[in-house]
């Protein structure tokens, strides 16, 4: 593993336990999407990993440097983008983005800065002061900063929060690129979509907790149901009795009746189900199926930590 983190906890003066006890390992290469509401503490996780905040107990390694102990060893294999654009306005892109390469001891690499401002598709920018950039821009920005010292693991901390959707696509494809190079990326977002298009893990993380940490794909197969949506031909008032044993929704409007079954079980029931509808006399119109998305799955998690 490349970070290592266990029985990780942050208690603030006046006792607030930011994180309680988390334990994770984030492999090489990986894309990790943490998810979670405001205050879940997916900012106080990064910013103890990359040395910001100082644990209360617990130990946090990376590249096998203990981040407390082997500060400068562990610090310089992470680059951070950090939630707030907190840039110089009247510095030129081209000096933001060197000046941070040599913060960290890195020697002087015009070439190295060139693709990744091209990477970035800064380099006609490269020139223009911060001030004249879009929010959209000066978040590339931030990412060319941190990774001019050319880090093996990226935090990238609400990397598309407030920028349009286009941008977030152009900023997804960046990150894939960057997993192509073997960098291991690690993401906090409040978009669903976002964990859904480019993790290969998700965690989610809830009052200072990590619920779960699963492969994507397992995870939504795991925990994500499907929904047979049955269309009648013509409204009923109540289920039939020899359907209560389904435990079905009717809709509202009375012409439609709805079935959850799990896709990992054995059985769905679909087949016996069909049958003992028209057994019951109804008329079927059509049949749609729907799947629980990452965000139906995310929120039920939450709801159910809360309980």
């Amino acid at each position: 593993m490349i970070v290592d983190i266990k029985d990780l906890r942050k208690t603030y003066k006046g006792g607030f336990d930011a994180l309680k006890g988390v334990t994770l390992g984030i492999k090489e290469g990986e894309i990790l999407a943490l998810l979670g509401p405001n205050g879940a503490g997916k900012t106080t996780l990064i910013s103890t990993i990359c040395g910001i905040t100082n644990p209360s107990s617990g130990s946090v390694t990376v590249g096998g440097h203990d981040v407390v102990k082997d500060y400068r060893a562990a610090r310089s294999m992470i680059g951070l983008v950090p939630q707030e654009i907190n840039l110089e306005p009247f510095n030129k892109v081209i000096d933001v983005v060197t000046y941070s390469r040599g913060l960290f001891g890195k020697k002087a690499n015009p070439a190295k800065i060139e693709e990744i401002l091209k990477q970035l598709s800064l380099w006609d920018k490269k020139d223009a002061r911060v001030m004249m950039l879009s929010g959209g821009m000066k978040r590339r920005v931030l990412i060319a900063k941190a990774l001019s010292h050319e880090p093996r693991v990226l935090f990238l901390d609400e990397p598309t929060a407030g920028v349009d959707v286009e941008l977030r696509k152009d900023m997804w494809d960046i990150v894939a690129k960057l997993k192509e190079q073997g960098v291991t990326i690690i993401l906090t977002t409040h978009y669903i979509e976002e964990a859904e298009a480019i993790a290969d893990r998700v965690g989610v993380i809830n009052g200072g907790e990590l619920l779960l940490v699963e492969e994507k794909a397992a995870l939504m197969q795991r925990l994500g149901q499907k929904t047979l949506q049955v269309d009648l031909q013509a409204p009923v008032d109540a289920v039939p009795e020899s359907l209560t044993s389904y435990d079905l929704e009717l809709a509202e409007d009375g012409h439609a009746l709805r079935y959850h079954y799990d896709t990992t079980g054995e059985s769905t029931g679909i087949t016996r189900l069909l049958g003992d509808i028209s057994a019951a006399g109804l008329q079927l119109k059509d049949l749609q199926t729907d799947q629980s998305s990452l965000e139906d799955i995310f929120v039920g998690l939450v709801k159910e930590d809360a309980a």
